[in-house]
């Protein structure tokens, strides 16, 4: 017999409250090489991550990659660290503190807002359990990710999944699959690209750079690609920008396999030879900054991009902005509609 966890005290009336998950991928937990090493574990051995055969997978990741790779991947979050920890945790706390003001400013109804990392802490499951306690008996799960992709969305379904088998009352259930076309997603992204260049004028190009997928697995259903794609041109169509005005790369490249291209680097290249100069870079792909965006975009692309002659501007991400809350209580309050 299932070993269920007890459940909060039931109530048959309402307003029964309700409770949003929000999910992130994750970051190290400390700036050690263990922090490292435990966090890349995490993400590389979830068969959501990569696709392949665990025979092969299994002694590559635990013979070759997880006693390498950390020694290089220290350093760079060395250069991201802040005094409160990991840019990606930071901003995620304190995007899920100022949602939840908002939403009970806007809401009659109790907002219990958690956050839950696919890889790190606080993880799923215990975000989850925190709005448990809370009494949330309507839950929407909201995964940071604006591109549904199976790497991402689908692992944070996976792990509410396994949490909530763990339940004896099981909590109404909204999931958001993503928001690559959101109105308020779009005009919040044109906002911060049209008050960067107006700060910083002179752009002769936007380059918009999304985290890379193994292109096999777009070639086998997954949708992220054409999200990116739909994104990128509805960006640029609310900023006017012709045809030459703008591109679209895909960064993060990891291993030998064949990732979703242009790559980043590879674009950075082209941009140089075509003459662009002083080029300007958001990654409407990351809800919030981390490593990828601060450091791999913000530090190592553009000292390529400054190798051939140009300047490489970093557009920062919405962050716990404004627009990006107004974003996210927009997406809860539809959604919450159809729990009621």
């Amino acid at each position: 017999m299932a070993d269920y966890a007890p459940s909060p005290e039931y109530r048959d009336s309402g307003p029964y409250k309700l409770g949003v998950l929000l999910v992130n991928s994750g970051t190290p937990d400390s700036l050690t090489g263990s922090g490292v090493r435990a966090f890349l574990r995490g993400l590389l051995r979830d068969r959501r991550t990569i696709e392949l055969s665990r025979a092969i997978w299994c002694p590559l990741l635990y013979f070759i990659i997880l006693p390498l790779r950390p020694r290089r991947v220290l350093p760079k979050y060395r250069r991201v660290w802040t005094p409160e920890g990991s840019p990606l945790l930071v901003w995620s706390l304190r995007l899920r503190e100022l949602l939840e003001a908002r939403l009970a400013e806007d809401s009659s109804t109790q907002v219990a807002v958690e956050l839950g990392m696919l890889y790190s802490t606080p993880g799923v499951s215990a975000g989850l359990e925190r709005l448990r306690a809370a009494g949330a008996q309507r839950l929407v799960v909201l995964p940071l990710f604006p591109q549904y992709s199976g790497t991402t969305t689908a692992a944070a379904y996976d792990q509410v999944g396994t949490e909530l088998r763990n339940w004896r009352f099981l909590p109404e259930l909204r999931y958001i699959n993503d928001y690559h076309l959101d109105p308020l997603y779009l005009d919040g992204l044109a906002a911060s690209v049209r008050e960067h260049r107006a700060a910083n004028p002179g752009g002769e190009h936007l380059l918009m750079s999304f985290h890379g997928i193994p292109a096999r697995y777009t070639e086998d259903g997954d949708p992220y690609l054409r999200k990116c794609e739909a994104t990128a041109a509805a960006l640029a169509e609310r900023l006017q920008l012709g045809t030459e005005d703008w591109s679209v790369s895909f960064q993060s490249r990891v291993g030998f396999d064949r990732w979703l291209a242009p790559y980043t680097g590879d674009a950075l290249k082209s941009l140089a030879a075509r003459g662009i100069r002083v080029l300007d870079v958001i990654c409407p792909g990351f809800a919030v900054d981390c490593l990828e965006t601060v450091d791999e975009i913000g530090h190592e692309y553009a000292e390529l991009f400054h190798a051939g002659g140009g300047k490489l501007r970093y557009i920062p991400a919405l962050n716990a902005s404004e627009a990006q809350l107004a974003l996210l209580a927009g997406l809860i309050h539809r959604h919450a509609r159809q729990l009621s």
